[in-house]
């Protein structure tokens, strides 16, 4: 058991002593997208009493892709850091 945590500790020190690179956070907007794909087929069908929470699951899931895609520079969205152009808030 000891050997199972140590290697544990080991994994999760090289995971912060290594920044993430562009493929491993490409790699990771490719999921999120595809999480919400799945996410918004589900509320199709889902019943008025789930919707709620499958749509603010959606919310949250674009929000880390629309993140994620700024971060990879693929995105002029400013999110919630700055209005839109041409738009007041």
């Amino acid at each position: 058991m000891a050997e199972i945590i140590d290697f544990a500790e080991a994994l999760a020190e090289r995971r912060r002593s290594r920044p993430p690179t562009h493929e491993d956070l490409a790699r990771a907007v490719e999921v999120l997208k595809a999480s919400l794909v799945a996410t918004a087929q589900a509320l199709v069908e889902a019943p008025p009493a789930e919707q709620p929470e499958l749509l603010s699951r959606i919310e949250r899931l674009a929000a880390m892709a629309r993140y994620g895609l700024r971060m990879l520079g693929r995105s002029t969205d400013p999110g919630l850091d700055e209005p839109r152009r041409g738009q007041s808030r």
